[in-house]
């Protein structure tokens, strides 16, 4: 093998970012058909995917020096798919340092590290594929970033790192963020749930107490009303007792905006649903029988469990 080809040394630098960041990967066994991955993250806790975890009490977890411990679930987020985990006991460990998520640009290289039961540390190699701002979750909050790797992620993989060649923390890389491609948690939105998450438990968001999808608006009901929108919310359920049925509003109501901001589908709604709005008296414009309508609501605190 020639030492001075460059390829090898770079096969060999890929290879020492592994092993020194493979310490802060585990394998949690939260569901019982394949382990998913998770970080490291404190002595004692543990970030993975939440969508993994079909249990919240004992849930093994291997460490990287084959020791198992037992965790129990601190709290998750559905919006985010993020989950933390405490170990019984506290374990010695070097936390991923974190990348510089400012620096990072389309096309950089990334590795995406798991830990899949007993098989040892797996590694897949890549670039970041884009960079998305605002991205609507299937579960509630628009993020403010997004990342996309252009990385094949295993089953198995969910729960775990994704790495700059630097060996520092660019994100958590799971499934469920978007319908059918592989997403990455930054590490600054990781490690801000997760200090929430060990607080609270939980994540507070707004909750109307409604169900809801999007339908088109005819045109000539667009254009009697003024209505600049080509589509609006539908209220298809109303939750007895909750915030929108207190304020009157009634199945079959179409909402075309919350606070003067015009909503086209339920991801709108929902990113304007931060815990900010929780208590707060909302304005909403509602299309009722054919005419404009304008609804004051007191906004609630959705209920655990709830996605």
């Amino acid at each position: 093998m020639d030492s001075a080809n460059p390829l090898v040394g770079f096969s060999e630098i890929l290879a020492d970012v592994v092993q020194q960041a493979s310490g802060a990967v585990v394998s949690v066994l939260g569901r019982y058909h394949f382990p998913s991955s998770g970080i490291h993250w404190q002595s004692d806790l543990v970030l993975t995917a939440q969508h993994t975890l079909e249990r919240e009490e004992e849930i093994p977890v291997r460490l990287a020096s084959g020791q198992t411990s037992t965790a129990r679930l601190v709290g998750r987020d559905p919006g985010t798919d993020l989950a933390l985990l405490k170990l019984e006991s506290g374990h010695a460990i070097s936390p991923l340092p974190v990348a510089n998520l400012e620096n990072l640009r389309v096309g950089s290289l990334a590795i995406a590290l798991a830990r899949l039961g007993e098989k040892g540390v797996s590694a897949s190699l890549g670039v970041v594929g884009s960079l998305l701002e605002g991205w609507p979750t299937r579960r509630g909050p628009r993020l403010e970033r997004v990342i996309r790797p252009d990385i094949r992620l295993y089953p198995g993989f969910s729960g775990g790192p994704l790495l700059d060649p630097m060996g520092n923390w660019i994100g958590m890389n799971t499934a469920r963020l978007g319908r059918k491609l592989d997403f990455t948690l930054p590490a600054d939105t990781v490690q801000r749930v997760a200090s929430q998450l060990l607080e609270k438990g939980r994540i507070s968001r707004g909750y109307l107490g409604v169900g809801m999808q999007s339908v088109r608006l005819p045109e000539a009901l667009r254009q009697s009303l003024q209505v600049s929108a080509a589509s609006g919310v539908i209220l298809i359920s109303l939750e007895p007792g909750g915030p929108a049925e207190q304020a009157g509003l009634l199945i079959g109501d179409v909402l075309v905006a919350l606070e003067g901001v015009p909503v086209t589908d339920t991801y709108e709604v929902l990113a304007l649903l931060g815990p900010e709005r929780i208590g707060q008296t909302v304005n909403l414009r509602v299309i009722r029988a054919g005419a404009l309508l304008e609804v004051s609501l007191v906004v609630g605190e959705r209920p655990w469990g709830e996605a």
